[in-house]
This record gives C-alpha cells, structure tokens and sequence, in this order.
C-alpha cells in the first residue's frame, strides 16, 4: 500500500515510521484462538520533484567540429560537418557525424547531450533517494522497531526509543504522535 502524506514537515516527522512493525494477537481467522505475530515493513521517502530541467549554457560546453568519415561519397572530407561537445562541468562528451550538415549535426549532437545530462540527473536522484532510504532490514524477528501486543497483554513499544503505552487502540486508530516525538527528541541527543 502507498500513501501520500501532505502537511507541514510531513517527511521529518514520519520518518520516524520507518522500519519494520510487529503485530502480537490473537487472530479472527484462527478457529483455535491462538496467538499470531505479524510483521509489515513500513518505508517513508520524501517526494522528490521529478521535473527534470536540463539547461545547457553556452559557457559550460566546447564545441569541436571535425571532417566526417564514413562509406564516401561527394561530401566525405570536404567540409568541416561533424561535431563533438564537451560538457565541461560533468566530463560528458558527444559526437555526431550521421549528417551531411553541420547544423544538423549539431543539432543532433545538443539532443544527445541533454538526453545524457537528463540521464546522469536521473541516477544522482536515485542515489539521493538510496541514501534517504538507508538499510532495509530484514522482516521477520529482532529488526522490528516496535512492537504492537493485544494479547496477552495490551501494550505498543518502540524499541529505539523505549517509549511505550497500553493505549493500543488509540495507537491503531492513528495517535502516534507521542511516539514520534520520542524519536525525534532521541536522535536530537545522538
């Protein structure tokens, strides 16, 4: 399930929500009443503005032309047509030589550089969301970052912060906020 969650510092404060959850009780489905644990990974991530700008300014690239080699024919070695960019602030270089024109070549050449600036843009958000994601842990005993118990007894408890309430109802019906304030105020003193 994904849910998208506005409101102010929406992401600094939930996430603190991340990581795994367990569910102690005694499931409806169990004709014998007996106890079940649950595990559920839960993964906040920021939202990312994925309006991709690629602005190419005349001062960051150089440009070369060069004479087009090739199968010959009339305009092989004649003229100056093919062209290569260098874009100076990511090392990225270009060529194009597949026309006859040198403005097309260029042309040509400023598409296949944006395509590859936009591409490079698309792996730095990637990493950027890898590095807000941190590591995943593990779903299953002894990862979990709290725990929910009905049964047999009634009690949430984080286990980073050791805070925790027998309110589980409350807690289920969305009163976290008490919880999240434990957490925040822990990594504030780390």
């Amino acid at each position: 399930m994904t849910l998208l969650i506005k409101g102010h510092n929406a992401y600094g404060y939930l996430k603190a929500e991340k990581g795994i959850h367990r569910l102690v009780r005694i499931s409806p489905f169990d004709s014998s009443g007996r106890r079940h644990t649950s595990f559920a990974s839960c993964e906040v991530t920021p939202e990312i503005d994925d309006d991709i700008d690629i602005e190419v300014r005349s001062e960051d690239i150089k440009m070369d032309t060069y004479r087009a080699s090739g199968a010959g024919g009339q305009h092989v070695n004649t003229t100056d047509s093919a062209v290569r960019i260098t874009h100076h602030p990511t090392g990225t270089v270009v060529t194009c030589q597949s026309e006859r024109s040198q403005l097309k070549n260029r042309e040509q050449a400023m598409k296949m550089l944006k395509a590859k600036l936009y591409q490079l843009e698309l792996e730095k958000q990637k990493q950027e969301m890898d590095d807000i994601r941190g590591e995943q842990k593990e779903i299953g005993w002894g990862s979990q970052i709290r725990s929910y118990v009905f049964h047999p007894y009634a009690m949430v408890k984080d286990h980073r912060t050791d805070f925790e309430t027998a309110k589980t109802h409350e807690v289920m019906d969305g009163a976290i906020d008490s919880f999240i304030d434990a957490y925040l105020r822990a990594t504030m003193d780390n």
